[in-house]
């Protein structure tokens, strides 16, 4: 039996499972520095991306789950996606930037202007498309 996904969700769901990879790989790094450090802990920043992924990784396969369901054209629910999986990328890259630099354990200790505005931008970001492709399963489910 073969389901007929629609592009956007096929996208998506390659997202995801990209997204995983990345965690196992992180997972690795992680790995090697808790059999390497003195106190057998990673640096809290390789814990933390490696967790995110994790966590960003399932949770794309549930917005892949309401942008196949979505009434909304292709192109919207692909755009909201995308968004999403966006500022999931970047803050694991972010995550991933202070691990390896080892700079920092919080990096709101002396936040910048970009920091601040980045995170508007993330909230808008993943709050508008996550409610973009909700009210497209509402819209296609419901009415």
């Amino acid at each position: 039996m073969h389901a007929e996904l629609g592009i956007d969700t096929v996208i998506t769901l390659l997202a995801a499972g990209l997204i995983f990879l990345l965690a196992l790989v992180l997972g690795v790094w992680k790995y090697r520095q808790m059999a390497t450090s003195e106190n057998h802990l990673a640096h809290p920043y390789v814990d933390i991306a490696h967790r995110a992924a994790l966590l960003y990784s399932f949770a794309t396969l549930l917005v892949a789950v309401f942008v196949e369901l979505s009434a909304w054209p292709t192109w919207v629910n692909l755009t909201a996606a995308m968004v999403l999986v966006l500022f999931f990328v970047v803050a694991i890259a972010a995550y991933i930037e202070h691990g390896a630099k080892r700079d920092t354990t919080n990096q709101f200790e002396k936040p910048t202007a970009s920091l601040h505005a980045g995170m508007f931008a993330l909230i808008a970001g993943e709050i508008g498309g996550f409610s973009v492709l909700l009210a497209g399963f509402i819209a296609g489910q419901f009415f």
